[in-house]
């Protein structure tokens, strides 16, 4: 049986509300009492007879402490394979000079029927080689924005890892000891420049924005820039910044089959997702790159494990409805499969507080 949670990596949604219906909040409860003990589950063997690739539940996961996750290296390697036969995330990660040039004419990935013409400042930004090209990580963390990361400590464990992965431009100098304050990567989708920066409507919010594109200090700036018309002219505004400023970030602009091609892999394992998340994006590319992922800030729930309140991200006061089905995700769904896969070693999901966990990270290393 699946265990219903969501990926709190994708924060980019339109239909925000603030209540949770009575039946969601019964749901919830149900879920929460399960969860305590699935987040206790660890992967069966990691031999030879633990690989099976289908995306199922083992009867055989027993429960442990979790700080006895062990990581299933064979399996690893076999989910790697596979999604290489549809996607390489060196290559997807980003369109490169050569393969576009300025005035061409790209249709959006979400609406075909309406186009952009690649301007000579989006030009200038894109890599002439992949900003993954020649990567490999031992250990890698991805980094979702929930509330359940505000007390848990987990910053220092979360900037022990090798590569460490962000979303949506999330603030962390005022939450380091939580988040930690290390990036390589980062994505923004164009949404983020309306709804953390106000669209930059005034020197105040422009200055916000340029303070936080500074702090990235040289990391990769993911932006999804040829995805939905909706986003063009924020894409352009963030382009121009960053080139009128000269900001030291290392810009990425995935390519128009990124998006497809993982559905594409996850169908194929019977995990019917109508349109890939940020977070469910991330791991996929991640797995090319990383050899051990772990997952931080990843709950779906007002409501914590110890029954505490949780925000829906660590650093506002948004609001949302975890359980509609108007939105263009299914994340609970999502969460299924990640659940499922941290059971069997392949990722870890992270839900614990991380200040009695450091001591497990160099055991871990070695897994």
């Amino acid at each position: 049986m699946f265990y219903i949670v969501r990926s709190d990596l994708v924060s980019c949604h339109s239909d925000i509300n603030d209540h949770i219906p009575c039946c969601s909040k019964l749901a919830h409860t149900i879920f929460i009492s399960k969860f305590r003990n699935l987040s206790l589950e660890t992967n069966p063997s990691t031999g030879s007879n633990a690989v099976d690739h289908k995306l199922l539940p083992s009867a055989s996961n027993t429960a442990q402490s979790s700080t006895d996750w062990n990581f299933n290296k064979t399996l690893s390697k076999i989910i790697r394979k596979n999604i290489l036969k549809f996607l390489d995330a060196e290559r997807d990660i980003s369109i490169l000079k050569g393969i576009l040039k300025p005035g061409d004419v790209i249709h959006y990935v979400f609406d075909r029927q309406s186009t952009m013409n690649v301007s000579s400042e989006l030009y200038k930004l894109l890599p002439r080689v992949s900003p993954l090209k020649n990567q490999f990580h031992k250990r890698c963390a991805i980094v979702g924005n929930s509330g359940i990361l505000l007390n848990s400590s987990c910053g220092q464990e979360i900037d022990s890892n090798d590569f460490v992965i962000r979303c949506n431009l999330a603030p962390v100098e005022e939450y380091e000891r939580d988040v930690g304050r290390r990036t390589s990567l980062v994505t923004m989708n164009p949404s983020v420049v309306q709804r953390a920066f106000q669209d930059l409507t005034s020197e105040q919010w422009k200055g916000r924005f340029l303070k936080r594109l500074r702090g990235l200090n040289g990391s990769i700036l993911w932006i999804p820039a040829f995805m939905a018309k909706s986003g063009e002219e924020r894409v352009a505004w963030a382009v121009h910044l960053i080139l009128q400023q000269a900001i030291n970030v290392h810009t990425a602009f995935p390519s128009l089959r990124l998006l497809h091609a993982v559905r594409g892999y996850w169908l194929t394992n019977k995990v019917q997702i109508k349109r890939p998340t940020t977070g469910l994006l991330m791991y996929t590319m991640a797995t090319r790159f990383c050899e051990q992922i772990h997952l931080y800030g990843f709950w779906p729930f007002h409501i914590g494990p110890q029954g505490n309140p949780v925000k829906y991200h660590y650093y506002d006061t948004l609001t949302y409805e975890y359980t509609s089905q108007a939105g263009p995700h299914t994340m609970p769904l999502e969460f299924e499969t990640l659940s499922t896969l941290h059971r069997r070693g392949a990722l870890r999901l992270h839900i614990e507080t991380c200040n009695v966990r450091m001591q497990s990270i160099s055991k871990e290393r070695l897994g």
